[in-house]
């Protein structure tokens, strides 16, 4: 009996790159994939002028009169994926996250049983790990994982501990569950839809991938890495001495709001002491932004308050007037 070929939906959130959005595009659409939604977050770029100028049958485009963010983007995204096309799985990404060449053929011919959602590999267009895209294993699940991180701690390598290893993204290796993966190259399959939900699009922006891999993985859904799943993110983060540099520097304000949030869930009942711990460490990252140190802590105090208290409702223009853009 012949298998009935999966349907396929690819689904991509831009705001104000079209440069990047035209190479992921040019990606996809090369690609046997069946439909590919795109949410334009109130570009000003000329955006959504040159989407509607496109013509390929498989595109679904969806304007924001206001931006969204990455969480309400993908919201929208995954819910049209989800309930309008009805396709078999759905890959997600940003406008500059796409498709290595062939990726998607890859991915129809893999052994899907037992997975409810597959991230790939993301690398920089160099081929280079991305590192923002490292898939991991909750160390407060795994007891081997939260060992080895105690262990690394004292060097300053805790995250060593429980995020995938570079062995793992060896062409070849077997496929790894993991509890957590991006947003860049997530396949994730209608039953996952249905069952977990579309992401909080009140986060805005960072952290939304985190909380709903592992709200699926609370859920008993499994999701894999796959090593050979190729996918590239064009991404230009700074990297500081402490990692990474946030700008503008307003999203250093979601970047820790919604880490706490998604450490509440990940961390459960160690929440509470591991909070200190956190905020030691946060801080220390105020002399990568110079000038900027004293408005970087101020704007981390503030996500700080609003996410030890699991606020969400903050307007974004208010965000905005805390980093001096208002």
């Amino acid at each position: 009996m012949a298998q009935t070929r999966l349907t396929l939906a690819a689904a991509v959130v831009t705001h104000d790159r079209l440069d990047k959005l035209k190479v992921t595009l040019n990606r996809l659409l090369a690609e046997p994939v069946d439909h590919v939604i795109v949410i334009d977050n109130a570009s000003g770029d000329g955006t959504w002028d040159w989407l509607t100028g496109l013509d390929d049958p498989r595109l679904i485009l969806r304007r924001s009169a206001t931006n969204l963010g990455g969480a309400g983007g993908f919201s929208r995204a995954m819910q049209i994926a989800r309930d309008d096309t009805r396709a078999d799985w759905v890959a997600v990404m940003d406008d500059d996250g796409r498709p290595a060449p062939g990726a998607f053929a890859r991915f129809r011919g893999m052994d899907l049983r037992g997975w409810d959602a597959v991230g790939a590999a993301v690398r920089h267009p160099d081929g280079t790990i991305c590192e923002m895209n490292r898939p991991y294993r909750n160390p407060f699940w795994n007891p081997g994982a939260f060992l080895r991180t105690l262990a690394r701690m004292p060097l300053g390598r805790g995250r060593q501990g429980f995020h995938l290893s570079d062995a793992d993204y060896v062409p070849g290796a077997p496929m790894r569950a993991v509890d957590m993966t991006s947003f860049v190259g997530l396949f994730l399959s209608r039953d996952a839809l249905m069952r977990a939900g579309l992401p909080d699009p009140r986060l805005f922006i960072y952290g939304d991938d985190q909380l709903h891999t592992l709200r699926m993985r609370r859920m008993g859904l499994r999701i894999g890495f796959a090593p050979d799943l190729h996918f590239d993110h064009d991404t230009q983060a700074l990297q500081g001495s402490t990692g990474l540099v946030l700008r503008p520097i307003w999203k250093v304000y979601y970047m820790y709001r919604n880490a706490l949030i998604a450490y509440r869930v990940a961390a459960g009942p160690w929440f509470w002491p591991l909070v200190p711990v956190l905020l030691r460490k946060w801080r220390r990252k105020a002399g990568d932004y110079g000038p900027d140190a004293a408005l970087f802590r101020t704007i981390l105090d503030q996500a700080v308050r609003d996410g030890l208290a699991g606020r969400l409702d903050r307007p974004h223009d208010r965000v905005l007037a805390l980093a001096g853009h208002g």
